[in-house]
């Protein structure tokens, strides 16, 4: 597990025991965890409690057929363009701590700019849903209570922004969260049982559901675009390299490890909670789950306050690259306690969240962030960009068949992800006119 203080590595550090793999420079830990904890930061990503959503973002506009074959599809596509990423973590000789690191070690300073932008669009948006996931949780709380419309949605989001911002002041970065990735996992197992055994419980008591795709039309076109991108989005971070940054040598083959449990056993409880909430409910299915289950009242505040509860940990995660990019810019180093690290969290990350806090409450609409996000920018970096750069690292090591097959890699994925944009930004524009700002949905 993580150590609470924050080591700066020179940048003309070798890792002897790394052979002649150079370490960059940053502020935060790197090679200190082990594949295993690795792997939970992955699953942790995957099983989040953005899983109660995909039984409406994704089952529901894609129907069984669509739905079943786009999950499988999508694991078994992110795995290997996540492996490639991987494979490229010691281009040149250096450990490529960054996205945009190896971005720029391969193309140049362009790529580097042009790839931090994408990235921290992405992490940024998936911040945004995370936020907007507490503040859900927050408020299905309350209404199982108090249903008198008193504690409204952007209420909850802004105290879900708060949370964040006090847990993002005292973890310093990624490899300090240690044990909280095991309440991170019991707090997931806890909303993924209920939510199975309720969902189980109402469908075998339910009448036939309907599991027609909902819409006509170029409105079931654009929902059926705008599911595919949220395929992609349910298991890419945007931000392997940084958490390979954390796993001790040898980083290939540990993190290696770390995918293959993400992509097998980690990803089950997705499946199950995906396939039982549809089944349950069918066309209606809520786009938060717990939504739409019905069971005792405090068996459903557990899952919901767990749920807000893993938010908070999760979103951890994926801010973490913003962290250390400004923990390293401004050296921020040495103890987490110190005074002037710790106003500087206080400050800084908590700007940037009260920031994040807002924007989920202006636009509180999970689903369409969850397309636009899957778009934007995790199609990019995953799969257009992950291939093409193997392509450049490997060329001359690649037959003519390979090249081909990268490619057309890039070509499919690059036009997909500007049909999922168009998508997801008309989404929002619908829902934009149908609720006003900080709606209370």
């Amino acid at each position: 597990m993580g150590r609470g203080d924050i080591e700066l590595n020179s940048n003309k550090h070798y890792d002897h025991d790394a052979g002649d793999a150079e370490l960059p420079d940053t502020a935060h830990q790197i090679s200190s965890d082990s594949w295993f904890q690795v792997a939970f930061v992955l699953t942790t990503g995957i099983n989040s409690a953005y899983v109660l959503g995909y039984p409406g973002t994704v089952m529901v506009p894609l129907g069984w057929i669509g739905g079943v074959i786009g999950l499988i599809l999508a694991t078994v596509a992110s795995l290997y363009a996540n492996s490639l990423i991987a494979k490229l973590h010691e281009y040149g000789g250096t450990r490529r701590i960054r996205y945009r690191d190896l971005a720029g070690a391969i193309y140049g300073k362009k790529a580097y700019s042009l790839t931090w932008g994408m990235q921290y669009v992405n992490l940024f948006m998936i911040n945004t849903g995370y936020i907007i996931l507490a503040g859900s949780a927050l408020k299905a709380t309350y209404v199982l209570f108090r249903d008198d419309g008193m504690l409204k949605l952007p209420y909850c989001i802004a105290i879900g922004g708060v949370v964040c911002a006090m847990f993002a002041i005292c973890i310093p970065h990624l490899s300090a969260l240690g044990v909280w990735l095991g309440f991170s996992t019991v707090f997931s197992l806890v909303y993924i049982i209920i939510a199975f055994v309720l969902s189980l419980k109402d469908g075998l008591h339910s009448p036939a559901r309907d599991y027609s795709i909902p819409g006509s039309g170029a409105s079931k076109v654009f929902s059926t675009i705008g599911a595919c991108a949220n395929l992609v989005f349910a298991y890419n971070t945007g931000m392997l390299p940084e958490i390979q940054a954390t796993i001790k040598q040898p980083v290939v083959k540990n993190m290696m490890k770390a995918l293959y449990f993400q992509f097998t056993l980690g990803v089950l409880p997705l499946y199950l909670i995906a396939f039982i909430g549809y089944w349950a409910y069918g066309s209606s299915t809520a786009v938060y789950l717990l939504n739409s289950v019905n069971g005792p009242v405090w068996v459903k505040a557990l899952a919901n306050i767990t749920a807000f509860l893993q938010s908070v940990i999760a979103l951890h995660i994926f801010a973490s690259p913003m962290y250390e990019f400004l923990d390293t810019k401004y050296g921020i180093k040495g103890s987490a306690l110190n005074i002037r690290n710790l106003s500087f969290r206080i400050v800084v990350r908590g700007g940037y969240l009260a920031f994040n806090t807002f924007v989920s409450a202006f636009l509180p609409f999970l689903g369409d962030f969850m397309s636009l996000t899957g778009a934007m920018s995790t199609f990019p970096l995953t799969f257009i960009l992950a291939n093409h750069m193997y392509l450049m690292a490997k060329k001359e090591k690649l037959t003519f068949l390979q090249k081909s097959w990268h490619w057309l890699n890039i070509c499919f994925f690059g036009m997909l992800s500007f049909a999922a944009t168009v998508s997801a930004l008309r989404l929002i524009a619908v829902d934009s006119k149908t609720y006003h700002v900080f709606a209370d949905l």
